[in-house]
């Protein structure tokens, strides 16, 4: 069954008692969110296995703390987009300003567009997939997952990164704290095309290069006294 709510006539706030209220049992399986016009926090908190597709542009913290549900954004996102996500799939069709991905423990994230600085910040097992460019500073402290960038990183890529995972087909400006290149394999090929074919972005797997932490600033080795 599908359900359309304009926000234009409704509240936001009923839109979230209405998608807070259902269930895995539900048979509202399918929502239509139109005239979204930039507000903050739509399609928060969502438990349930259910599609929530918004019509339009959206402002900060959208989709945060998802669970289950598929999110998709027809649109530009603000600050913050599935920040602290668990599972379940959004997606923004357009850019997605900073922070996206913030903290998210699970699920994919999948921005078509430009991600702004600090994608990805503390990831801490979420997949991120950015079909454009990210700004500075992301991945910065990133615990777990996995992020593949389609174009080119910002300055500082990966600073302070613990064990996450990144894949970058472009220029990156520059390494932040920690990070280092490492050999591409032929495992991390094959990860990259999985994760690309469930992002629905053409691109080649083998044409990226990889990203990771020496591990030496959670390690004290008083060698590198100097890093700390």
């Amino acid at each position: 069954m599908s359900v359309t709510v304009n926000l234009a006539e409704t509240p936001l706030r009923e839109l979230h008692a209405q998608l807070h209220a259902l269930h895995e049992d539900s048979n509202e399986t399918s929502w239509e969110v139109l005239n979204p016009r930039g507000q903050h926090a739509i399609a928060v908190g969502l438990t349930a296995p259910v599609e929530v597709t918004i019509r339009g542009h959206a402002g900060y913290y959208c989709a945060g703390m998802n669970q289950n549900a598929t999110v998709v954004v027809d649109g530009h996102v603000g600050w913050g987009v599935a920040e602290n996500m668990m599972s379940g799939l959004v997606r923004v069709k357009g850019n997605a300003s900073q922070a996206a991905g913030a903290t998210g423990h699970g699920g994919l994230l999948v921005v078509e567009g430009d991600a702004a600085a600090r994608c990805g910040i503390s990831m801490k097992g979420i997949d991120i997939v950015v079909g454009g460019d990210v700004g500075h500073m992301s991945a910065f402290m990133g615990q777990a997952g996995t992020m593949i960038v389609c174009g080119n990183a910002g300055e500082a890529l990966g600073d302070s990164l613990y064990e996450a995972k990144l894949f970058v087909r472009g220029s990156v400006d520059g390494l932040g704290a920690d990070c280092v290149e490492k050999e591409m394999e032929e495992a991390h090929v094959t990860h990259v095309a999985e994760l690309l074919e469930r992002a629905q972005i053409n691109a080649d797997a083998a044409s990226f290069r990889r990203y990771g932490s020496a591990r030496k600033l959670y390690n004290f080795n008083v060698d590198h006294a100097d890093a700390y």
